[in-house]
């Protein structure tokens, strides 16, 4: 399912050589290391991606942290990656369904976790702004 929507998605070039050879996208050149990522928002945990796979061919994958207003905590986001990889292996896949739990979809994410990603120097804004607010 996933390989015929990245045949026509815009992704880059690039996105899609590094998911057709099965490397990182986390790109070192930036700083990032794929396994430091992963330990840092493992630090956050919280929440839980479920999925749920239809006969029929659908998909059902639930943004599940409702005491959060279903934020994507680090954990979260870990499992979102497994969850897009399982789909892609997914062959009877014809179609996917995102919501949140609880009649909420999801508020964002913990930016706790967002913040441990890096430091104000290797942050873009808007997370590097140094605003105070009234």
């Amino acid at each position: 399912m996933a390989k015929s929507l990245l045949k026509t998605s815009s992704l880059s070039g690039r996105t899609k050589l590094l998911h057709q050879t099965g490397l990182s996208l986390y790109s070192t050149s930036h700083g990032f290391y794929e396994e430091e990522v992963k330990k840092k928002l493992q630090q956050f945990p919280g929440g839980s991606i479920d999925l749920q796979k239809e006969d029929s061919g659908i998909g059902i994958l639930t943004l599940n942290n409702p005491s959060k207003m279903n934020a994507f905590s680090g954990v979260m986001m870990l499992q979102l990656l497994e969850k897009v990889i399982e789909l892609e292996n997914w062959t009877e896949g014809k179609g996917l369904i995102v919501r949140g739990a609880k009649n909420t979809f999801s508020s964002g994410s913990d930016l706790n976790a967002v913040k441990s990603l890096g430091t104000p120097e290797r942050m873009e804004w808007p997370y590097a702004c140094s605003c105070k607010t009234p």
